[in-house]
C-alpha cells in the first residue's frame, strides 16, 4: 500500500502546484512566507483521534458501530488508531482528505455540515478541533502511532475535582493530561465531556463550561481522552439546617450524616418499631413477622431489642433460605439453557448446588472461602456440588465475564471486542483474565445424577486474543500475575489473587452488592458496575466498609449486622420537606416493592394458604425454591422472579405493571387463596371465641406488624356489621373477611417494604 505523501502522483502534483504558486508570488511574498512561523505538527494519536471521539464521530451510533455508517467506519471511541488512520487516509482512494485544500476535505465539510451530513453539524469553524484537523491535513496527515518520540499519555485530571454550587451557577472546567516526556498539557478542547445525569446539569464541550441545574443533588462530568478518564463532581446543596440528627451508632451513620450536613438535607426520623420489625424481617428472613412475633416485639422495653432481633434473624434458617435464593439466581442455578424450559436431568445438580449455597450461608462460611471453592470446584456434582456452576457458565467467555461481574463488580463484557468505552480495560485484559479458565475440561459422567465431571487439562494456560491472534498468559485485571505451568491449576492462582487483601475490587464489590440488598441502592449503582466513570455516592464510606469486611475475615453476617444496626438503615421512609427528591444520599429509607418470592409468601401468610411445588416438601416457601424452573406463572412470573440466565441482578424486574394489578384483582390464583376452605377468611368468619376487634388486631399484626388505626378499625367493623345483618350472614361474613383480605394485600403498605 502506497502512502499518498510518498506516491509518485502525489509528489508530482505537489511539486507542480508549488512551482505555479511560487511563480505567481512576488519575491517579497515568498520571503515572508518562508519567514512565517510554522505550526507545530499535529499528533494523530494525541489530537486527531481524541477530536473524533469528542465530536461523536466514532460513537456506537455513528461511524464507530460495527458496520460503520454510510460506508465510513471508525474504531469505537478511537481505541484502534491504526485502523482509523487506514480508513481516513487510504480508504476510498483518499477522497475524505484533500491536503492541497484542507478546508475542502470531506472530513471537514461533512463535520461542519457545509455539505449534507446525516450526523448534523459537529465541527464549529474557528474552534480548536477545527483548527487542529485542518492543520493536520495541511501537514500531509502525519501518522505518529509508531513514532518513539511521540509522548505517551499517562493520565488525565479534570480541575476542579469537585464543588458545592448554586442553582444556575457555571464553572469552567480544565482537563490536564500528563505525558511520558514529563509535560502537562491543557487538553480541554480535545477531551470529551459528558454529564452522567443530563436533567441535573449541562456542559458545553467547546468551552468546557459546566452549568448547574436547579435540582438539588450531586452530578458528575466524565472527561475522556484516549483511554483515560477523570471525574468532576458538583453538588447543589439543599441548604436547610440539619439539627436533631438520629444517634450515630457506627461509622456508617457518621459518614452519611456528615454528608447530609454538608449539603443541608435533614434526614427523616427513625422509623417506629412496627416498621423496623417488618422491614428487617423481610430483608434478612424473607418473610412477614408473625402476629405473635410482632406483639412480643412491640411490647418489649429493652433498649437493645432491635439489635437482638437482628442477631436472631441472622442465626435463623430463614436467613440462609433468603440469601441462598439471591445467590442461586446470580450463579445461574437453572435447568436447561433456554429461558422457560426445564431439563429434568439437571434436577440433582440444581438441588445439590442450592443446598451447598444454603449450607455455606447458614454456617457463615467466609466469603473468600465460598468464592474460592466455587471457582476451583472439580469433580462431579454429587461429590462437589459447586461444579454445577460450570454447567451453565460453560464457556471461557461466560466464565470470564461472570467472574468479573460477580466477584469484582466489573462489567468487562465490552472488552471482548474492543476497549471498554468507559473504563481502562482492554481486550488484552479481557483475554488474559479468561486464560485462567483455559485448562478447564468437562466430560459427561456415567453417573446420571452427577451429569458431568470437571477437571483440568495438563496444558499451559493461555487464551487467544480474538483480534490479533496473540497467545496471552493469565493475568489479573489491573495487575501482573506470576507465571504458571501446565502442572498448575490456573483457577487456584485466580482465586489467590481475588481474595488478597490488596485486591481493590473483591471486598468492595461484595460490600456494595449487600448494601444494595438492604438500602435499595448501591453506594455505586448499579451495584455490579464499579468503575471510575460511575463514581460512588460516598467513596470514603465504601472504602471503609471494604476494609472492615476484610478485617473481619470476610464475615457476611457481621457485615449485614453492621448495616442493619445503623440508624441509616432504620430511618423512616416517609420524606420530610427537604428530602423528597433524594435518591443518592440515604437521608431516608428507600421503600421498594416486595420481591416476587416475598410477595407470594406474604400472600400465603395472610390468606393462610400454601403452594404445592414439584419435588418439594409440603409448605415449602417460594423463597426456598432451589432454581428458576418454578417460575411457571402467577405471582412469581408476573412480579419478576429471575430466570437465572445471567449474572446480573437487573434480571429481577421491580417495575410496576398493569399485569400485576390485573393479577391481584382478577386472577384465579388470588381468588382461590382468598376463599380457601382452610384459609384465613373462613377461619376468621367461623371464630366465635373472639370479637371482631380482637380478630382484626391479629389480622393487622400479621399483615403490617402493627395494630389498626382508629379509622381502619371503624371502617372494617362497620363492613363486618353490615355483613352480619344480611339474609345469609355466614356467607356474607366470610365474603366480608375476604374483602378485607383483598383490600389489604392490594394496598401499597402491604406490597412495599418501607
Amino acid at each position: 500500500m502506497i502512502h499518498p505523501q510518498t506516491s509518485p502522483s502525489f509528489q508530482t502534483a505537489l511539486t507542480l502546484g508549488s512551482a505555479l504558486l511560487f511563480a505567481a508570488l512576488p519575491i517579497c511574498a515568498i520571503s515572508a512566507e518562508f519567514q512565517a512561523p510554522q505550526p507545530a505538527p499535529v499528533s494523530f494519536v494525541n489530537e486527531v483521534v481524541p477530536i473524533l471521539t469528542k465530536l461523536g464521530c466514532n460513537g456506537g451510533t455513528c461511524h464507530g458501530k460495527a458496520t460503520g455508517q454510510n460506508g465510513f467506519k471508525l474504531s469505537l471511541f478511537g481505541f484502534e488508531p491504526d485502523e482509523d488512520y487506514e480508513h481516513l487516509v487510504y480508504e476510498q482512494r483518499g477522497r475524505r482528505l484533500t491536503p492541497s485544500a484542507p478546508e475542502e476535505s470531506l472530513l471537514i465539510t461533512k463535520g461542519a455540515a457545509s455539505v449534507p451530513h446525516g450526523g448534523g453539524r459537529r465541527l464549529e469553524p474557528g474552534t480548536a478541533p477545527h483548527t487542529a484537523l485542518t492543520q493536520w491535513i495541511a501537514q500531509g496527515m502525519p501518522n505518529d502511532l509508531e513514532d518513539p518520540a511521540r509522548p505517551r499519555l499517562l493520565g488525565i485530571e479534570v480541575l476542579p475535582k469537585g464543588l458545592l454550587m448554586k442553582a444556575g451557577e457555571s464553572q469552567t472546567l480544565k482537563v490536564n493530561a500528563r505525558f511520558s516526556d514529563g509535560t502537562t498539557r491543557d487538553i480541554t478542547h480535545f477531551a470529551s465531556l459528558e454529564v452522567n445525569t443530563k436533567g441535573m446539569a449541562a456542559v458545553d464541550e467547546n468551552s468546557g463550561t459546566f452549568t448547574m441545574g436547579t435540582r438539588p443533588g450531586s452530578v458528575s462530568v466524565m472527561a475522556r481522552y484516549q483511554d483515560k478518564v477523570s471525574i468532576f463532581r458538583a453538588t447543589l446543596p439543599v441548604g436547610a439546617p440539619v439539627v436533631d440528627l438520629p444517634p450515630e451508632r457506627n461509622f456508617i451513620d457518621k459518614a452519611i450524616f456528615s454528608r447530609l450536613r454538608e449539603i443541608g438535607m435533614p434526614p427523616s426520623p427513625l422509623c417506629d418499631d412496627s416498621t423496623f420489625l417488618r422491614r428487617v424481617t423481610l430483608d434478612l428472613a424473607g418473610r412477614l413477622p408473625s402476629a405473635e412475633e410482632a406483639r412480643l416485639f412491640l411490647s418489649g422495653t429493652a433498649s437493645d431489642k432491635r439489635a437482638r432481633k437482628i442477631d436472631a434473624l441472622l442465626e435463623s434458617a430463614e436467613y440462609a433460605d433468603t440469601f441462598a435464593n439471591y445467590w442461586s439466581a446470580l450463579l445461574r442455578n437453572r435447568r436447561g439453557d433456554i429461558p422457560n424450559t426445564r431439563d429434568p436431568s439437571h434436577i440433582h445438580g440444581n438441588f445439590a448446588f442450592h443446598g451447598w449455597i444454603r449450607e455455606s450461608l447458614y454456617r457463615n462460611k467466609p466469603y473468600d472461602k465460598f468464592v474460592r471453592e466455587l471457582l476451583t470446584a472439580a469433580g462431579q456434582s454429587s461429590d462437589s456440588p459447586a461444579v454445577t456452576w460450570y454447567r451453565q457458565v460453560n464457556t471461557q467467555i461466560q466464565q470470564t465475564e461472570d467472574t468479573a461481574q460477580l466477584f469484582l463488580g466489573v462489567r468487562i463484557q465490552c472488552a471482548q471486542c474492543h476497549h471498554h468505552p468507559y473504563e481502562q480495560w482492554s481486550q488484552r485484559d479481557y483475554y488474559s483474565l479468561g486464560a485462567y479458565f483455559s485448562q478447564l475440561d468437562r466430560v459427561v459422567s456415567k453417573n446420571q445424577m452427577a451429569e458431568f465431571i470437571v477437571s483440568t487439562k495438563r496444558i499451559e494456560p493461555q487464551a487467544t486474543h480474538k483480534k490479533t491472534g496473540e497467545k496471552l498468559l493469565p493475568a489479573a485485571i489491573g495487575s501482573p500475575a506470576p507465571p504458571l505451568s501446565a502442572d498448575d491449576d490456573a483457577r487456584t492462582a485466580l482465586a489467590d489473587w481475588l481474595v488478597e487483601k490488596s485486591n481493590p475490587y473483591f471486598a468492595k464489590a461484595l460490600v456494595n452488592r449487600y448494601w444494595k440488598i438492604l438500602f435499595n441502592r448501591g453506594i455505586v449503582d448499579p451495584e455490579d458496575d464499579i468503575r471510575d466513570t460511575n463514581p460512588p455516592s460516598h467513596p470514603e464510606l465504601l472504602e471503609a466498609l471494604a476494609n472492615e469486611f476484610r478485617n473481619t475475615g470476610y464475615d457476611l453476617k457481621k457485615l449485614l449486622r453492621l448495616f442493619a444496626n445503623s440508624s441509616t438503615y432504620q430511618l423512616a421512609s416517609a420524606p420530610n420537606a427537604h428530602n423528597t427528591d433524594d435518591s443518592q444520599y440515604f437521608s431516608r429509607y428507600y421503600a421498594r416493592r416486595l420481591s416476587a418470592e416475598q410477595l407470594l409468601d406474604a400472600v400465603n401468610t395472610l390468606t393462610g394458604t400454601t403452594d404445592n411445588w414439584p419435588n418439594q416438601p409440603a409448605s415449602t416457601r417460594s423463597v426456598q425454591l432451589p432454581d428458576s424452573s418454578y417460575n411457571t406463572g402467577g405471582i412469581l412470573r408476573e412480579f419478576g422472579r429471575p430466570d437465572s440466565s445471567t449474572a446480573c441482578t437487573c434480571e429481577r424486574q421491580s417495575m410496576a405493571s398493569l399485569g400485576q394489578s390485573l393479577l391481584l384483582a382478577t386472577s384465579d390464583q388470588i381468588q382461590n387463596k382468598l376463599g380457601a376452605n382452610l384459609g384465613t377468611a373462613r377461619k376468621l368468619a367461623k371464630d366465635t371465641t373472639r370479637d371482631n376487634a380482637a380478630k382484626l388486631e391479629d389480622f393487622y399484626l400479621m399483615a403490617f406488624a402493627r395494630t389498626p388505626t382508629k379509622t381502619e378499625t371503624e371502617v372494617a367493623l362497620r363492613h363486618l356489621a353490615v355483613a352480619g345483618a344480611a339474609k345469609d350472614p355466614a356467607t356474607a361474613i366470610q365474603n366480608a373477611w375476604e374483602d378485607l383480605l383483598w383490600a389489604t394485600l392490594s394496598s401499597g403498605e402491604f406490597l412495599l417494604n418501607h
